[in-house]
């Protein structure tokens, strides 16, 4: 009969394994922090698109008092009228986050289905010119006229042949700059911007 050797057995198979079931542990930690930082930021990347959508109402009213001030009485868009949120001047040094930019504001409340929501709009309409009252040489506004020369086209008798003039529509485009911004019910805000041309 032979000899049975009971020494003791060497392997490394259990501490392989447990090696293993470690960094599958923390991988399986990690994974599950990777997921839910996407859920979090598709949902702010959500949350984001709502509120600057919603701060398009405060444009768009913005948008309907310019309408209306420039086919009823387009002089009173010489002088401001704070009530409405409009200035007719801007102010280059204000940045728009500014607590002053918005001194003259007009609030909404932004509505659905009918009811108040607890999102605030603020919208304000500037002019862009140096000063209040008619646009002429000692006002400075900004300005656009558009190029009616089309490809391909000539010159006509009395007009400047020289290649670096443009002839432009009259009168010029005054810029009117309309900002909205908006408080959201999480802390966030956001704020938008639109250009509007009306003629001088």
């Amino acid at each position: 009969m032979g000899k049975i050797n009971l020494s003791r057995q060497q392997g490394i198979a259990l501490p392989v394994m447990l090696i293993i079931l470690v960094v599958m542990l923390i991988s399986s930690v990690y994974l599950l922090k990777s997921s839910n930082s996407s859920t979090l930021t598709a949902s702010n990347l959500a949350y984001d698109a709502a509120l600057s959508k919603a701060a398009d109402l405060g444009l768009h009213k913005g948008f309907q008092y310019l309408k209306e001030k420039a086919v009823t009485s387009k002089a009173s868009l010489q002088e401001d009228d704070t009530n409405n949120g409009y200035l007719a001047t801007f102010d280059t040094t204000q940045p728009v986050t500014a607590e002053a930019f918005w001194a003259h504001a007009k609030t909404i409340q932004n509505t659905a289905n009918g009811t108040a929501t607890a999102d605030t709009i603020e919208y304000v309409v500037h002019r862009a010119c140096s000063v209040a009252g008619r646009f002429d040489v000692k006002n400075a506004c900004i300005l656009t006229s558009s190029n009616v020369v089309a490809g391909g086209t000539t010159t006509s008798p009395g007009d400047s042949a020289d290649v670096t003039s443009e002839p432009l529509n009259e009168p010029p485009q005054i810029h009117y700059i309309i900002t909205a911004r908006i408080y959201g019910p999480r802390g966030g805000n956001v704020i938008n911007q639109m250009v509007v041309l009306i003629d001088a």
